[in-house]
């Protein structure tokens, strides 16, 4: 296996997003070897630099690190500039011939305001992917609302199905569409730079909230499309397609997930050793089985109770081959060896947060390994770095810009700077 040559190695990203979808996009591209360069606007950088958990010694108040954004967006670089300035801007503009790939994730019509249109970009680099990333596109009688996960779950007939039949709609409150949509939008700029691999050719993408949520509908848009009068309604803690397939309580007061397609029924059947359930008309075949859902709820869970423990029973079903799971907290997901032993839960270390746990990288791949170690830089940390290698600024110039308030950089890199100047 080599570790040497990750797949995006040689290529070079300028990331203009922030909060959960962007970085997401732009985090697996670095952890894919790409040089990943994410400019964060002055003065405070990424919003998520202010939220997630940080330090808690006092000399560490004024830090720029989080665990939200180390999360999001570790291995890559930062360089912290105010783009509405002149000065700023410019030196936006001056990278872009340096890199692959920009992605961003301004509300449409910000990067044109700012002459950063694709138009524009591509005038300076015909080979430069852009990808653009937002809640409904470019285009379109939403493209100009502001939004984020929630409102895009909520345009896509996602939100109205979650929750009590008899109840409000419910909301799902991880970042289900952001994580999807930033790994869109990762797919399609792995598949544009074959494109320009192939062509020569750079182009435009978009990954939108909005159409990434309306994927998620797996058989119910053709039913509405072709039932005049269809409409889906929430069925709370069961599938609507019957099964059983849902959320059924124990004996103990714990909860177990079960997703039994029809091919399954006779196994199911044997698993709960009531034979009497293959020779009743009520659950003859898979539609009366859906139609009957409820009956079948109440003799699932009778079993259960009977049963007395969760593992009891997951012991049964997993014997026949009944999909079956605990309902787990987080906690206990967590702390699950299975999740631990593919690195599914990943342990990190920052300088200042110290130790804590992330998600791992969500694919694998026979010929590399993630590497073991993650670094979030702080807020404009690499500032200098950056603008010596791309763009070949004397520390004099970099200063310039520091002074012009053009650079922001974490306090505490101002701090231990502005020390290491007294010591004699």
């Amino acid at each position: 296996m080599s570790t040497a040559l990750p797949m995006l190695k040689g290529y070079r990203v300028l990331d203009l997003t922030q909060i959960v979808a962007g970085p997401t996009c732009t985090r697996i591209m670095a952890e894919l070897g790409a040089d990943v360069v994410k400019v964060e606007l002055a003065p405070f950088g990424d919003r998520t630099r202010i939220g997630g958990l940080k330090s808690r010694n006092p000399e560490h108040r004024s830090s720029s690190r989080s665990t939200y954004y180390f999360q999001h967006n570790h291995s890559k670089k930062s360089i912290a500039l105010d783009i509405k300035h002149p000065r700023g801007l410019a030196l936006i503009k001056r990278m872009i011939p340096k890199f692959d790939v920009l992605v961003e994730n301004f509300s449409p019509g910000v990067m044109a305001r700012a002459g950063l249109s694709y138009e524009a970009l591509r005038a300076l680099n015909p080979r430069l992917v852009m990808c653009s990333i937002s809640l409904a596109g470019q285009d379109g009688p939403l493209s100009r609302k502001p939004g984020y996960d929630y409102i895009a779950q909520a345009y896509a007939g996602i939100t109205d199905l979650i929750g009590s039949p008899d109840g409000d709609p419910s909301l799902i409150t991880m970042a289900i569409g952001d994580t999807a949509t930033g790994m869109t939008a990762a797919m399609a700029v792995g598949f544009a730079l074959l494109h320009r691999e192939r062509t020569g050719e750079g182009q435009h993408v978009e990954a939108t909230l909005l159409d990434t949520y309306f994927q998620m509908h797996e058989v119910a848009v053709p039913r509405v499309a072709l039932r005049n009068g269809y409409v889906p309604r929430r069925t709370g803690s069961q599938h609507p397609d019957g099964g059983p397939t849902g959320i059924f309580r124990c004996g103990d007061g714990t909860h177990l997930s079960l997703a039994i397609l029809p091919h399954q029924w006779s196994a199911f059947v044997g698993a709960l050793e009531m034979p009497e359930l293959s020779e009743d008309p009520r659950f003859a075949t898979a539609s009366l089985r859906r139609d009957n859902n409820e009956d079948i709820k109440a003799i699932l869970e009778g079993w259960l109770a009977r049963m007395g423990t969760r593992e009891r029973a997951m012991a049964v079903l997993d014997a026949k081959r009944i999909p079956c799971a605990p309902v787990l907290t987080l906690n206990q997901a967590m702390a699950h060896p299975h999740l631990r032993e593919r690195g599914t839960v990943r342990k990190v270390r920052d300088e200042v947060i110290g130790e804590f746990e992330i998600p791992g990288f969500p694919a694998k791949f026979s010929a590399w390994r993630p590497q073991e170690s993650l670094r979030a830089s702080a807020l404009g940390e690499d500032n200098e770095d950056v603008l010596k290698e791309l763009l070949g600024l004397t520390p004099a110039e970099v200063q310039g810009l520091y002074d012009d308030e053009v650079l922001v950089q974490d306090p505490l890199i101002e701090q231990r700077t502005r020390a290491k100047v007294r010591v004699p």
